[in-house]
């Protein structure tokens, strides 16, 4: 249907006007197919953010790999297209979640807390309190984004380095990316540290718990077997546990790396907001599962199924938990959390909401992969260890895939009609045209 480029230049030495019969946005650029006249339809590119919709009128221009359209405003008889809003605007969506959530995660924990009788805790983690340990990492990742891109541009001669630096926070922390960021990280503590505490309140609001239900169900998908068993069987105890042990741990650094990657380096502001939201999402929603179905797990109450196992980083955690459980619940300790809940898997909501996200927003194929990987290994460790129930792991997805949707609705992605492939509709200050 493309006419060919080489035609295009025969007929005028300028730029020729068309009628854009369709476009569709890409995150990388507009395509669009032009009538030229009587001479039939041509496959075009726009920058994106270009407001050039079907029906418009535009010009095109010819160079020696592709047909561009010209930036100009449409030709009388073509339909204006619309020119919006500022970024804030497009953003509600995402504000009004981010702050819903927290806000909500934050205003339970209080009520909870305050019915119980409790204090709550801001529990420690990767690199100390959350408090800490979130604006150290955008820090250092502020730092790392200056200092070797200027050390290396520089050539290390020290007079050329503030021009660069200035530079830098010129083109990339603009307003919009420090709002973002800021934002981000308050709404993301928020929520992660109600999500401790609730989690840690649940024993004192609920004593019933399902796992002998879900002991069942397990037995009745492995045909009459326990899922760990029956995985030591098949891996073995040996090296098998040490290398499921670090992939299982490898989640701890990498909840706040990841949520410091997107929201620092994310080539588009809506994917840093689309983690975050997705982030927030699906802490709160692992929250509201184990108080609907609350377990301990089939490594707490069926500990002798995984009595043969090695020690290793998992089981010494699983101890140090059971123990954390037992001082809180009987020993009356105060300013500490008890971390033991089965329904659902965060740990494998987790790690493929990442993945999810890299998918479709990092270009990287090696680093598709190993997130991949990485959560396959994580749902094998949940039953390994014993973690987690496979009606666990099956929630947390669950989980991931309603957060990893919504969260890009309230940040402005558009998906494929199949649901495989997705485009932000906004660049930067400008919200380019909402096309097919």
């Amino acid at each position: 249907m493309a006419l060919r480029r080489s035609a295009l230049r025969l007929v005028d030495d300028g730029p020729l006007s068309g009628v854009v019969r369709s476009a569709r946005a890409t995150p990388e650029q507009v395509r669009l197919v032009v009538d030229v006249g009587g001479l039939g339809a041509v496959d075009a590119v726009a920058p994106l953010g270009s407001h050039a919709g079907p029906g418009d009128t535009v010009r095109l221009a010819v160079d020696a790999t592709r047909v561009a359209v010209l930036p100009a405003p449409s030709a009388s008889g073509g339909r204006r297209r619309r020119r919006v809003p500022r970024l804030a605007h497009m953003y509600r969506r995402a504000y009004a979640l981010l702050l819903g959530v927290a806000l909500t995660m934050g205003v339970l924990a209080m009520l909870t807390a305050v019915l119980l009788g409790k204090r709550l805790a801001d529990p420690d983690g990767f690199l100390g309190p959350a408090w800490v340990r979130l604006p150290m990492l955008i820090g250092g990742a502020f730092l790392a984004d200056l200092l070797p891109r200027t050390l290396w541009r520089s050539g290390f001669r020290p007079r050329a380095m503030p021009a660069l630096i200035r530079e830098r926070i010129r083109a990339h922390w603009t307003r919009e990316r420090v709002t973002m960021v800021v934002l981000g990280v308050a709404c993301f503590y928020v929520t992660y540290v109600s999500y401790r505490n609730l989690k840690s309140f649940l024993p004192s609001v609920t004593g019933r718990n399902y796992d002998r239900e879900l002991h069942l169900i397990d037995r009745a998908i492995f045909l009459g077997h326990d899922p760990g068993v029956t995985l030591h069987a098949l891996l073995g105890t040996g090296v098998s546990a040490h290398v499921l042990s670090s992939i299982y741990l490898w989640f701890l650094p990498l909840v706040p790396l990841a949520l410091t990657a997107w929201l620092v380096w994310s080539r588009n502001i809506s994917y840093g907001y689309w983690f975050v939201t997705s982030q927030v999402l699906a802490w709160s929603l692992g929250t509201a599962s184990y108080y609907a179905l609350p377990t301990l797990g089939p490594g707490f109450e069926y500990f002798q199924s995984y009595a043969d196992l090695p020690s290793v980083g998992s089981t010494r955690l699983m101890e140090a938990l059971s123990y954390g459980r037992q001082g809180v619940l009987t020993g009356g300790i105060e300013g500490v959390v008890q971390s033991v809940a089965g329904f659902a898997s965060l740990h494998c909501a987790i790690t493929l909401l990442v993945a999810l996200m890299a998918q479709f927003t990092l270009r990287n194929r090696v680093v598709h992969w190993v997130l991949w990987a990485n959560f396959v290994v994580t749902i094998v460790a949940t039953l390994y260890f014993g973690w987690h129930y496979v009606a666990d792991d099956f929630a947390g997805i669950v989980i991931a895939l309603l957060s990893f949707y919504l969260g890009g609705m309230a940040s402005g992605q558009r998906f494929d009609r199949h649901g495989r492939a997705s485009h932000p509709t906004t660049q930067t200050s400008r919200v380019p045209v909402d096309v097919d």
